[in-house]
């Protein structure tokens, strides 16, 4: 077994032992694409027998939570709804906390991503229908009629909210997938407004809502995810543990070129699995 201290060294290895729960990123951390790594079951079934919770954590607002129950367990993981935080959730717990005031919406978004607002108390309104907010998020079916309509209501003062900052959705097909921040950029250019906020990856917001769910403090969560601009970057803002694995995006000269580096770095989550049972008081081999 090997890691890679971060910035704060060797510290780090001791900060495991307060760590109750884990925020994972998904595509690059769990598995890659359509595979699911071969470590991650074990890790998984470690992390509960160890009393460690886990929470999956996504900025893709296209699918539900149903959705991606449905996705992870078709890739072998028995995940429960309870187990999922996404940008589109971060958005509901922001305007509820926020702007207790906003109760109608007009979404641009999936069915999926409507039926998430609706199912949180939220009220979906057609585009003709005066909203008391524009909330932007990853529309794959987004319509000409329906963009222009959100311009027409931001233009005229209405709160406007993006779900998460990704500009592109990641793919293996021979296309790009225009995603939210690229829709805001468009609505901002046509409407001179910037989205009143951002949630989403790098958003500490996506933190505190897993801290408020499971009553933790900022130092018992440990944010693990293989981006340095958006995972890392949101775990220092919270105050969480910041752990970058190398099965995804980042390299190992990322980290070295990075001003700001991550509490841990592993290679993979096998490796942090074996730091967090030493820690832990968990020494037998697995």
């Amino acid at each position: 077994m090997s890691e890679l201290p971060g910035k704060h060294g060797a510290s780090s290895k001791a900060n495991l032992q307060t760590i109750r729960h884990l925020a994972l990123d998904m595509d690059g951390t769990i598995y890659k694409g359509g595979t699911l790594f071969d470590f991650t079951p074990t890790f998984l079934a470690r992390l509960r027998e160890m009393g460690i919770g886990y929470t999956f954590l996504t900025n893709n607002s296209s699918r539900s939570v149903a959705d991606y129950v449905g996705h992870l367990r078709k890739m072998g993981i028995e995940a429960q709804a309870g187990e999922i935080y996404s940008s589109s959730l971060c958005t509901t717990d922001y305007l509820r906390r926020n702007l207790p005031q906003i109760h109608q919406l007009f979404v641009l978004g999936t069915p999926s991503l409507q039926r998430e607002f609706a199912e949180a108390g939220f009220e979906i309104l057609g585009p003709n229908e005066e909203p008391d907010a524009v909330v932007a998020g990853f529309d794959t079916g987004l319509a000409f009629e329906r963009l222009c309509k959100a311009a027409w209501w931001i233009k005229r003062g209405k709160p406007f909210i993006a779900t998460h900052p990704d500009r592109v959705c990641p793919t293996d097909q021979p296309t790009v997938l225009v995603d939210c921040g690229a829709v805001c950029a468009c609505l901002t250019e046509a409407t001179g407004v910037k989205p009143l906020v951002v949630l989403g990856k790098p958003d500490p917001a996506m933190l505190t809502g897993i801290l408020v769910r499971h009553s933790l403090q900022p130092s018992q969560l440990a944010m693990v995810g293989d981006r340095l601009y958006t995972d890392m970057v949101m775990a220092h803002r919270a105050g969480a543990l910041g752990i970058l694995v190398l099965t995804g995006e980042a390299t190992e000269k990322d980290v070295a070129a990075c001003s700001e580096r991550p509490d841990l770095v592993v290679p993979s989550l096998r490796e942090l699995g074996e730091l967090l049972a030493v820690a832990h008081g968990d020494k037998n081999d697995r």
